[in-house]
């Protein structure tokens, strides 16, 4: 395979939602904690989120819903990110990205984003004129040498790599609560699907692991077969 072997990885609520509302006030982090019923088994999550690939796939629109352009510089993690972005992310937050990382690649279609003007030896930017995530991940891979890659961005990012065919398996926990509104985000947004021709779009799944875990909540993992 030319590109990494990519999961989705996501806690989402049982209607699929990925957020706890449609404005960047609100956000399952952030909420979670606070909501009896949810509190309790939320730490499950976080806990297998541990053991996920050690490249993680990120936005820069996610990234700075939870605070990384204000937030002081991280200690070092064995981690290395991935983020697309093309101007979400502060200077701070790219330095704070490069912090944290062992490796930092910033995909982006502007060239005059924040990050070309950091020097960091860890800071990797793949300029694309227009985004093509194929050719990213591809370099990914061929440039850097990452052959496993977590993916855990918001639902119009995860629309690309599903219409582009890019994702290998799904990873979900899903969280004991509705959380509903069209406008809240799910796990695949982005254009809908409008005829028949088009239905070869669709992620074809296999269930390969269905796990309770504790107060309610479950672990879905899947392998895409088309």
């Amino acid at each position: 395979m030319e590109r990494p072997v990519t999961t989705l990885f996501m806690l989402m609520s049982v209607d699929g939602k990925i957020s706890t509302g449609s404005t960047d006030e609100l956000d399952v982090d952030r909420d979670f904690p606070k909501i009896d019923g949810l509190k309790e088994g939320l730490h499950q999550y976080y806990e297998i989120e541990q053991t996920t690939d050690l490249w993680s796939f990120n936005t820069g629109r996610v990234q700075a819903k939870m605070g990384v352009n204000e937030k002081e510089m991280p200690a070092k993690t064995p981690v290395s990110f991935v983020l697309l972005d093309n101007h979400h992310l502060t200077e701070h937050g790219v330095r704070y990205f490069c912090a944290r990382s062992k490796q930092f690649v910033l995909i982006t279609a502007n060239p005059d984003h924040p990050a070309f003007k950091v020097d960091k030896e860890n800071l990797h930017i793949i300029y694309q004129e227009r985004i093509s995530l194929k050719e990213a991940l591809e370099r990914l891979k061929a440039d850097y040498g990452c052959g496993r890659l977590t993916v855990q961005s918001g639902g119009t990012v995860n629309s690309l790599f599903l219409r582009e065919k890019l994702f290998d398996y799904v990873d979900i926990v899903v969280a004991p609560v509705l959380v509903g509104g069209k406008d809240t985000s799910t796990l695949i947004d982005g254009k809908s699907i409008a005829s028949d021709r088009e239905l070869s779009a669709l992620g074809v799944l296999k269930l390969t692991e269905c796990l309770p875990l504790e107060d309610s909540y479950i672990r879905l993992r899947y392998e895409v077969i088309s």
